[in-house]
This record gives structure tokens, sequence and C-alpha cells, in this order.
């Protein structure tokens, strides 16, 4: 598949969004069962990032104002999770951050160096960190359609596999926040 097919393939009318987030592309699971843990695993975390940065939104009365005490809380609760976050990362790195052009579709994420196994058409595993608060990672099995050379060294175009209709939902609805996030961010004035 060409470049421009892979593009107009996986961001031609979905909602994309690009940004620098720690990635890394890994071999393809083949073990069913292993693949099904991970996809599960990936719509609980985006189905609980969901509940985060809504409950957050809506729990403002009409002041603008919340309870002060529920203030309180949400901060532990934020530091306790970036403590955690630290000694999770502390085992195990982060992956670096890279360029990454994502939809509920598939992805192009730019690497200095890629597997020589790596061929269009093969298999891949992307491994991405949706939050920043959080450094638990998302893991989605994916097709390579393309691969070119990039600034950064090479840009590979992965379509993901038949992702379940509830993941494929809520990875789109993660990125539609992800894109809102950043309109409002250019929004702002300098």
């Amino acid at each position: 598949m060409t470049v421009e097919a892979a593009r107009q393939a996986l961001f031609g009318d979905a909602l994309a969004t690009e940004e620098m987030r720690p990635a890394a592309l890994l071999p393809a699971v083949t073990d069913e069962h292993r693949r099904h843990a991970l996809l599960m695993r990936a719509e609980a975390l985006l189905r609980a990032l969901a509940v985060l940065e809504d409950s957050r939104a809506d729990e403002s009365d009409d002041r603008g104002a919340t309870d002060p005490a529920v203030r309180r809380l949400e901060a532990k609760v934020d530091l306790l999770v970036g403590l955690v976050g630290s000694l999770l990362l502390r085992d195990a790195p982060a992956d670096p951050p890279r360029v990454v052009r994502w939809s509920a579709r598939g992805a192009a994420i730019e690497l200095p160096a890629i597997d020589p196994g790596l061929v269009p058409g093969g298999g891949a595993q992307l491994r991405v960190q949706a939050s920043d608060a959080l450094p638990e990672t998302l893991q989605l099995p994916a097709r390579v359609l393309a691969i070119e050379p990039s600034p950064a060294g090479r840009r590979v175009w992965l379509a993901f596999d038949d992702l379940p209709p509830a993941l494929e939902a809520m990875l789109e609805r993660h990125l539609f926040r992800v894109h809102r996030r950043a309109i409002a961010v250019s929004r702002r004035p300098r």
C-alpha cells in the first residue's frame, strides 16, 4: 500500500490527532488469550480515563466552584497516582516520547530505527501512554500498512486489528477529548 493510501485509510474522514506521546512499536502478539487480555485492559484504561476526565468537568456547581473537601481528596488521589506511577517507572522506564498521529482506525508513528522484520502486511503492536497522569499504556494490535523515511528515521503506518466495537468507541472518545484540549490550548491568549 502506498503512503498516501495508508494516510487516507487511517485518517481520511476520521477524527485524528497528532501529539508527542511515550510510545513504542512491539512485535505482534500471536497468543489469542494474551491478545484478548490486552484489548480488555486497553478498554478498561480508556473507560477509566473517560470517567476521570468527565467527572472533573461535571463536578462544578452553578458558581463554577467545587466543594473544597472534594478538591482536597482529588489532590490526594492525584499525588498517590503520581507516586505509584513513579514507582512503576523506576522498575520499567517509560518509552521515549515520539510523534504519534492516531485515529480510532490506526496510527502513524515516527521511530529512529525499525526492526528489519517489520514489513508492510506484517503484524505489530503499538504501545502508547495515553495519559500524562498515568504511566499505564495502551497496547493495540495492528497491521503495518506502509513504511516511509521521516525526519526522525522512519514513519510506520499501522491499521488497528479488529478492535472490539466498545474499545473502538472508547478510543474515538479519548481522541476527541485530546483533540478538544489541543484546540482549547491553541485558543488561549499567549
